[in-house]
């Protein structure tokens, strides 16, 4: 029996990677470091930005380096305004309504970004709960994040699905025990199903989907 979905944020109900790829490369380049697209996928994608100033900027002092992310995000703010939802995002949610499931979005992005995507998407009192890992002891891919929301909704981790586009946000909801699609939008369906998703898919248009909710929402 399915209770409730459970979404990221950036890469799932919106394709930003582009965006923040695109800052992270020009604020880097003024620090004499270039990245790539793989490099990019593999060390900042979905991390947290404590652990990018670790990981990627661990030459900078701690400060500096933090500076840089904050930098960053007030950026991709002032950028980010012109947002369009995911295809098949408005499909999915009004099925989630008809059938009373209970939503959240869990996400590694800082409260401010999430707030301004939400609302630059008309999703602003679209879920019941946000959890924004920055605000807990662990983010993804700890499942604190996701144990998290399904405490908030008060449904057992069986019954929920999540939707996540980053191997990161996949073992941490899987790390929950709960069954996530993978979204395609940032890493290949191969990369997203070695990390534990259950199937990956392109958008919420897919038939593969809609035969599998239909089959969950049944049982």
């Amino acid at each position: 029996m399915l209770n409730a979905i459970l979404f990221d944020l950036d890469g799932t109900l919106v394709n930003t990677d582009i965006l923040h790829f695109a800052i992270w490369q020009e604020l880097l380049r003024e620090q004499g470091i270039t990245i790539d697209r793989p490099f990019y996928n593999q060390h900042m994608v979905g991390h947290r930005n404590e652990a990018i100033v670790r990981d990627v900027l661990g030459h900078l002092p701690q400060e500096t380096g933090m500076n840089l992310a904050h930098r960053k995000e007030a950026l991709f703010r002032e950028r980010g305004g012109q947002m369009t939802r995911l295809e098949g995002l408005d499909e999915l949610l009004s099925w989630r309504s008809h059938h009373h499931l209970a939503t959240a979005v869990v996400t590694n992005a800082p409260r401010d970004n999430a707030e301004m995507m939400l609302t630059a998407l008309d999703l602003g009192h679209s879920f019941d709960t946000v959890v924004i890992s920055e605000e807990l002891p662990q983010g993804k891919p700890h499942p604190l994040p996701y144990q998290t929301a399904l405490e908030r909704l008060s449904v057992p981790a069986e019954t929920a699905i999540a939707f996540e586009d980053t191997p990161l946000g996949i073992r941490s909801a899987v790390g929950a025990g709960v069954v996530t699609i993978g979204m395609a939008t940032t890493h290949s369906p191969d990369v997203l199903q070695d990390a534990g998703a259950k199937f990956a898919i392109a958008d919420f248009r897919r038939e593969k989907l809609w035969q599998w909710l239909e089959a969950r929402v049944t049982s």
